[in-house]
């Protein structure tokens, strides 16, 4: 259930309620012109074949006219819906009210924050300020944004945040002050709007504002040639590209030029998607610090992600036939409380864009330090590129060959003491990794030409994300008993998982030791100790409460 709320309980009255940033409207309110120039642009490209064009003669001064005012009537809609947007913070929770026309109060609790992010929309980059987006669990709306603030104050306010999170109280002081860069709200028990904080380390509430961001030590990074490499050689770039050669032979065969267009909603579409997964994973770079895996990322965009440790759900690896001679892999993961963006899109859940095996098992690594076998390095390698049953894994029987002629000798999973692996998939690889202690619930799918073979499909249900755990086509009475185990290993894992606090000094200087090693970097999974497994999902860990 989500703990961000339309109707929260009473606030507390000695609260201090704050704003964001002045200018905040001017950040949000200039998409409503943007909007209008795409629509103008698409009617004016649609137009052309057929010898329409709406700029023409003194259309353009009434386009232009009309943009400006509905871009007023936008920005005159964003300052007010600034000055009804307030926001407080105290030791147990994040509160913020907003709304024009309908007020709306929400209330995350610290105890269920999956994920901290600070994003810097082009605009927003360009004075300075940044939107802290924090993800609790619960649903696809169940997080909080605090938009648009200082950029400094937002990491800041994410490093208390993330502290708190974890258990620890940097420091305390009963003055309720202003938050740096940004006015306070009026109200009862509030200081006066506009009042500003007398030093550096203010607080707000019992929260100290002024706590130093902890250390990180910098993993890997993607460059940005590989990044485009990898885009070109992709499935999207080849139908782009045949398609467009296609339809340049056929307007130079008919001499019709005006058939190029019809090629524009396929390059619009499949070339946003690649230029969307450029921009977005443009500079990737991830750390690990005591508060979580940090990852950066962004061209226009620029996100900065704090994932703290055992809120990982699920792992994949994923390798598509034209990444093989490179042996290159993709690294997403569901984390509870990010769910799908608005735009159906998983860009918050990718651990690693594209990287080498190494990189990739290294990436698994930052969420899954114990795997819970002798030789795991051995058991991930037959599970990246391995057929058959082979040492470690159970696969699917030879009679599934009629159902998958071309991935049955891949379809198979594998039990370690800490998770259970999945792999799946000839053509593109895939592997899951679900630990124990992370499984949300266990089902079995049978077609009739499944039963009629006597076989049936395993499927572990995660969080929602990119990750969904499954293997095809196992002898029904193997899946059975896989499903049997795997919910007593879970309910085993859940009794035995750690607490909510995660940030212990002596589990993180044994995390960093182990990174600062250069053997490390190269060979995952080696002897140390590992960071706390972290509590049970919230959505499997009511009970416990």
């Amino acid at each position: 259930m989500s703990e961000s709320t339309t109707q929260p309980d009473a606030p507390p009255t000695d609260l201090t309620w704050h704003r964001v940033h002045p200018v905040t409207p001017v950040v949000r309110g200039w998409s409503v012109i943007a909007v209008l120039l795409v629509i103008v642009g698409n009617q004016t490209l649609d137009g052309l074949p057929a010898g329409q064009n709406m700029l023409a003669g003194d259309g353009w001064w009434q386009i232009l006219g009309g943009i400006v005012v509905v871009g007023l009537i936008g920005l005159g809609y964003s300052a007010l819906a600034w000055r009804m947007t307030t926001y407080a913070i105290d030791d147990e929770s994040v509160r913020l009210h907003t709304g024009v026309l309908f007020r709306q109060q929400r209330k995350a609790r610290l105890d269920r924050l999956q994920a901290v992010d600070i994003v810097q929309p082009l605009v927003a980059r360009l004075f300075g300020l940044a939107e802290l987006k924090l993800e609790v669990a619960g649903g696809s709306d169940s997080g909080i944004k605090l938009g648009f603030l200082k950029l400094d104050d937002a990491n800041h306010l994410r490093a208390e945040l993330l502290a708190r999170a974890a258990g620890l109280r940097v420091g305390s002081a009963p003055a309720r002050t202003a938050v740096p860069g940004g006015g306070s709200a009026s109200g009862p028990g509030e200081p006066p709007a506009g009042e500003m904080p007398a030093e550096p380390g203010a607080v707000v509430g019992h929260v100290d504002l002024g706590a130093p961001e902890a250390p990180e030590q910098p993993v890997m990074e993607v460059p940005p040639g590989r990044l485009v490499w990898s885009l070109v050689r992709t499935v999207a770039m080849i139908v782009l590209v045949l398609a467009v050669l296609g339809l340049v032979g056929v307007a130079i065969g008919t001499r019709e030029i005006g058939t190029l267009f019809t090629a524009l909603p396929l390059v619009l579409g499949v070339g946003g998607y690649l230029f969307g997964r450029f921009t977005r994973e443009f500079n990737f770079r991830s750390a690990i610090s005591p508060d979580g895996i940090r990852l950066r990322h962004g061209l226009l965009e620029t996100r900065s992600q704090t994932i703290p440790p055992g809120r990982v759900q699920a792992i994949r690896l994923t390798q598509g036939l034209l990444w093989r001679s490179a042996d290159w892999w993709r690294v997403e993961v569901n984390v509870a409380g990010y769910g799908l963006s608005a735009d159906g899109t998983t860009n918050n859940s990718v651990l690693l864009p594209v990287g080498t095996r190494d990189e990739a098992l290294g990436a698994v690594w930052l969420v899954l330090p114990d795997l819970g076998t002798a030789d795991p390095r051995a058991l991930l390698d037959e599970a990246l590129s391995g057929i058959d049953a082979g040492e470690h894994f159970t696969t699917a029987p030879r009679r599934t060959r009629v159902l998958d002629p071309i991935a049955w000798r891949r379809n198979g999973f594998t039990v370690t003491g800490r998770a259970l692996v999945l792999r799946r998939g000839r053509l593109v690889r895939r592997v899951e990794i679900v630990p124990h202690e992370r499984t949300q619930s266990l089902g079995l799918q049978q077609g009739p030409w499944q039963r009629r073979l006597g076989v049936a499909t395993f499927a572990m249900h995660s969080v929602p994300g990119p990750v969904t755990p499954t293997v095809p086509h196992l002898d029904q009475h193997v899946a059975g008993a896989l499903m049997d185990e795997q919910a007593r290993r879970a309910r085993e894992a859940r009794a035995h998982a750690g607490p909510e606090l995660w940030m212990r000094r002596d589990e993180v200087a044994a995390v960093v030791e182990t990174i600062e090693d250069d053997d490390a970097k190269t060979a995952p999974y080696v002897e140390t100790a590992p960071p706390a497994a972290g509590a049970p999902d919230d959505e499997i860990g009511d009970a416990r409460e």
